[in-house]
């Protein structure tokens, strides 16, 4: 079988991702579940060659990097098929690939199942906003929502840093720059850096990776952009200790107090598989008011969880809360309301009462 076969059998069966791995047959993920595709089990050689084919697909993109390196991060597109994000990498030392479909065009937010509130962001004009969760939940997809909305209703320049690619924004009211890492820029802080001189109303960050990426990006919204980026945390509280964690000491308090004046909102999400085989995200939205700005001043995180618990005309709803009407809606079943709910026990007694 040959790649582009591979690719196309992904796209018609509604995958998600794509598994070559040498010793096990090629598989799909289909509804958050890795489904085998066939019983014979691919070799070292019939997966070196099917990555081969998948270079020379990428505009014949070379191997050095993950020869040299042991992983290599890129997207492409297949002419009236789909878009691709792949990540190569050596294992057992054979190579392996994880392929991810991307479809052409974003899908309408409703049919993501994404609430209004979350899509509004793209009305806010300055500060940070951070999508959150566990790889693989659907940040980028959410981000590109967003940014959609921004490209169809405001007059601004968005400039993307991504890593790599992977929705491609047709500009329409807006100018959308989209700048690969690697290939466009060296690093993200550099790209950020450059963004600032660009004249840029938005920008967009693949991801926050340490704290000099986090700092540029909170001086970047301190100076009055709007500044969207993710990382891989759960909860707005986890969100916040994890920034703060990631400076010394010293610079914890200062940090803090930065927080607490240029964040705007933090969308914690996870996908959760259904009852009918699909998968359907769960959100915990917290946007910051005057009570949630002083407990991060005052390092009372612990205390945001209640906040948001008790704040839903304002928008927000706890991750709890989230599973609970997916599961009151007959979504998801009690036992994943239980498995991705933040505290287990507790989500269980809530579920006996109902």
């Amino acid at each position: 079988m040959n790649i582009k076969e591979v690719l196309e059998q992904a796209v018609q069966r509604e995958a998600s991702d794509i598994f070559l791995v040498a010793g096990m047959p090629l598989s799909y993920k289909i509804g958050g579940r890795i489904q085998e595709y066939e019983s014979s089990k691919l070799s070292p050689g019939q997966i070196e060659e099917m990555i081969g084919q998948l270079y020379h697909t990428a505009s014949e993109r070379s191997m050095k990097k993950v020869r040299e390196v042991g992983d290599d991060d890129f997207s492409f597109a297949v002419p009236d098929l789909s878009r691709f994000r792949a990540n190569v990498f050596q294992q057992r030392g054979s190579l392996a690939a994880i392929i991810r479909i991307i479809t052409f065009d974003l899908p309408d937010y409703t049919q993501l199942h994404l609430p209004r509130t979350i899509i509004d962001v793209a009305k806010m004009t300055k500060g940070m906003v951070l999508v959150t969760g566990p790889a693989g939940s659907g940040k980028s997809t959410t981000l590109s929502c967003i940014i959609n909305e921004i490209n169809h209703t405001r007059n601004a320049h968005v400039i993307t840093l991504e890593d790599p690619i992977e929705y491609l924004h047709r500009h329409d009211k807006s100018v959308v720059s989209q700048r690969e890492v690697g290939t466009d820029t060296e690093s993200y802080v550099s790209g950020l850096r450059a963004a600032l001189r660009q004249a840029p109303d938005v920008i967009l960050l693949g991801e926050m990776r340490d704290n000099e990426t986090i700092k540029t990006a909170m001086t970047a919204a301190e100076t009055g952009h709007l500044v969207i980026s993710t990382l891989h945390t759960v909860g707005a509280a986890n969100t916040m200790d994890r920034i703060i964690d990631t400076f010394p000491p010293e610079q914890q308090q200062q940090i803090r107090v930065q927080i607490s004046m240029v964040m705007e909102a933090v969308i914690s999400q996870q996908l959760i598989p259904t009852l009918d085989g699909r998968v359907q995200p769960a959100f915990e939205i917290m946007f910051f008011n005057n009570a949630i700005r002083n407990m991060v001043r005052e390092s009372k995180i612990h205390q945001i969880d209640n906040v948001i618990a008790t704040s839903q005309k304002e928008g927000m709803i706890s991750m709890d809360a989230s599973l609970i009407q997916m599961y009151q809606n007959k979504v998801i079943s009690k036992e994943n309301a239980i498995i991705y709910s933040n505290n287990s026990e507790l989500m269980a007694k809530k579920i006996e009462r109902l």
